[in-house]
């Protein structure tokens, strides 16, 4: 059997963004019938959140959209570059900084920015792909954050299926993405206001 493609996704804490990218990305590859022939997991760049879970704003963002997540927070190491074929950066500043520890030149190539599989890379329109960060802000930045999210990880699932071996079967995507932002919209968690 040949060895999953693996991929992990990078933020900074790994308790905002680079959760929320797991957990849509795999719930992408679900529907595509790819979830066995890739493997997904979440890092931050710095290790100060390690072993706590997901911010509760990513979490009731991601259940909103009705995505699973089940996370504990984790540092990303040199050393993991050996076993992963791709590594996504959410930020232009996370891409600088695991380009610089990647230790060969062929482990820094594995570093790709989100958001340039994302529809407004391919047209050109590049001046920001950052996806920010949501966590001194409102709920507002966190949904900003998963549609981003959302629509380069379309992409994403389209060069991975590219780079898998092939025969590769791919069934076409579920009813429950078509579906995600209407319920996201219907489940949003009102904001408590300030005293």
């Amino acid at each position: 059997m040949t060895a999953p493609f693996r991929v992990c996704f990078v933020c900074t804490g790994n308790i905002c963004r680079s959760p929320m990218a797991e957990s849509v990305f795999r719930a992408r590859l679900a529907e595509a019938g790819l979830d066995g022939l890739v493997e997904v997991d979440s890092a931050g760049t710095g290790g100060w959140h390690e072993g706590d879970g997901a911010d509760p704003r990513t979490v009731a963002v991601l259940r909103a959209g009705g995505y699973e997540n089940a996370h504990t927070a984790r540092q990303f190491h040199a050393s993991w570059f050996d076993r992963l074929d791709l590594v996504i950066a959410l930020d232009s500043g996370h891409l600088r900084e695991l380009r610089r520890l990647a230790p060969t030149p062929q482990d820094a190539a594995k570093v790709r920015l989100l958001r340039t599989y994302g529809t407004g890379a391919a047209t050109g329109a590049t001046d920001d792909l950052d996806v920010p960060d949501p966590y001194y802000g409102g709920f507002e930045g966190f949904e900003e954050c998963l549609e981003m999210v959302e629509e380069a990880s379309e992409g994403l699932l389209a060069a991975i299926r590219a780079a898998l071996p092939a025969p590769t079967v791919v069934t076409a995507r579920g009813a429950d993405h078509d579906n995600r932002r209407t319920a996201r919209e219907q489940h949003r968690p009102q904001e408590k206001e300030s005293a």
